[in-house]
């Protein structure tokens, strides 16, 4: 999902981290000559298994790399301003799609496919599905080294227990979920509204179980009138419909995602449901690691809507972060080795399940049902694996500066400050 906002303070485990390193975390300055930067997003638990392999690089290799990281927020307009300077990464995090796609055609990205050729067991251990994320014009521009992220729906178990609610598995339930909720003071549903890409989980996921993933597909393929699709109003109409039956409670607009205070509403039972990618997990494990210990924590899939065209075990989300070099860097065969030959290890694939994740590769339900994680570790392989389609995040797919004008208005759209009908047609005038 896009983060394109705002900088919040760095978190204490990942200042821990930056102490390792001889560069300050989301410092600005080039890259040393004579080392390798990686940069990253903030996750505690990945960072720390991602410094594990710059270690383990660094005790074999002549150049050394070292990591940076960037709040989400910050982290794509910095990418995009630092692929076209001298405060350049070597090796840097990215979600695929249309952001990959616009620094490829800028001849800012190296093209990995001679070298995914070369190592063929390396290459054919992805799913091909996620791999072809980072597919572009018949080349590969980077590999998928995280885990799959599918957006699911999170929920407090004892704060449904008491309201004597089951996690809603049709929209009809969902709706009769929210007035119960309300009816006990609880807030139904947690939304960082303070950024839109977490409103567009619940437009991405309405348009795809209105209308399939045809719709989407047709915007992405700038197709003329696709913004103004009728499920695409639909959608729209239906959030603002969720606002107004308080589904979100009344600050919505003001909670940040960044900063832990939306988990956390969650994990105090201050709210009953938060819709938000797989990584949330890694999360609560952080910052409420008693309310995953103690088993509170549930999560299910998108409500279906029965009357919908779109398949209801389709799922939107993240199919994996990528790792890509830049097409610059002074340290490309370092580079690949760093990816091809550390990154991609027995013990690197080991730590990402310890860590809650489900990275993308295959043959590993043995090594899922041995984590600490196993639970949700297997829902998640089983989400994906059952899905007839996972559509990537749209603000991943489209272009960045159609993404952001979605965003913004899509906020605006919540806010009630834009209707469905505006903001469709506001999309199609960007063509």
């Amino acid at each position: 999902m896009s983060r394109t906002y705002r900088v919040p303070a760095i978190s204490s485990a990942s200042l821990a981290l930056c102490l390792t390193l001889t560069t300050g975390c989301g410092t600005s300055g080039p890259a040393d000559s004579a080392s390798m930067q990686v940069w990253a997003l903030e996750d505690a638990a990945v960072n720390e298994i991602v410094e594990q392999g710059i270690d383990a690089h660094n005790e074999s290799q002549e150049v050394p790399a070292e990591l940076v990281t960037f709040v989400n927020d910050a982290y794509k307009q910095r990418l995009q301003v630092a692929l076209g300077s001298p405060n350049t990464p070597d090796v840097f995090f990215n979600w695929g799609g249309g952001n990959l796609a616009e620094y490829t055609s800028q001849g800012q990205v190296y093209d990995m496919t001679q070298d995914l050729d070369d190592n063929p067991e390396f290459r054919d251990a992805f799913l091909p599905s996620v791999l072809d994320v980072a597919r572009i014009d018949g080349s590969y521009y980077g590999v998928p080294l995280l885990g799959v992220q599918p957006v699911v729906m999170y929920y407090n178990k004892p704060v449904l227990d008491s309201a004597g609610l089951e996690p809603p598995e049709t929209y009809d339930d969902l709706l009769e979920a929210v007035e119960t909720l309300k009816e006990q003071g609880t807030t139904p549903i947690t939304l960082p509204g303070a950024q839109g890409w977490t409103q567009l989980m619940w437009f991405s996921y309405l348009v795809d179980r209105i209308g399939g993933p045809e719709v989407f597909q047709a915007i992405a393929d700038q197709e003329e009138g696709s913004w103004n699709d009728p499920a695409v109003v639909q959608a729209l109409e239906m959030c603002q419909e969720l606002v107004e039956l308080g589904a979100f409670g009344p600050n919505f607009s003001s909670i940040d995602y960044d900063n832990g205070s939306a988990s956390a509403l969650l994990a105090t039972g201050e709210s009953a449901m938060f819709l938000m990618g797989s990584w949330d997990l890694a999360q609560q494990m952080e910052n409420n690691p008693e309310f995953v210990e103690n088993d509170e924590l549930g999560y299910t899939s998108f409500p279906v809507l029965e009357e919908g065209a779109g398949e209801p075990n389709a799922i939107v989300g993240n199919p994996s972060n990528f790792f890509s070099i830049n097409e610059t860097s002074t340290h490309t065969d370092a580079a690949v080795d760093f990816l091809v030959e550390t990154m991609a290890s027995d013990e690197y694939v080991d730590e990402l399940i310890d860590a809650g994740q489900v990275p993308a590769v295959e043959g590993i339900e043995e090594e899922l049902q041995q984590s600490d994680h196993a639970a949700f570790a297997a829902f998640t392989h089983q989400l994906v694996s059952q899905a007839p389609t996972f559509t990537q995040s749209w603000d991943q797919a489209l272009p960045p500066a159609e993404a952001e004008a979605m965003l913004t208005n899509l906020q605006l759209v919540f806010l009630e400050d834009l209707t469905p009908e505006e903001f469709a047609q506001e999309m199609e005038e960007l063509r």
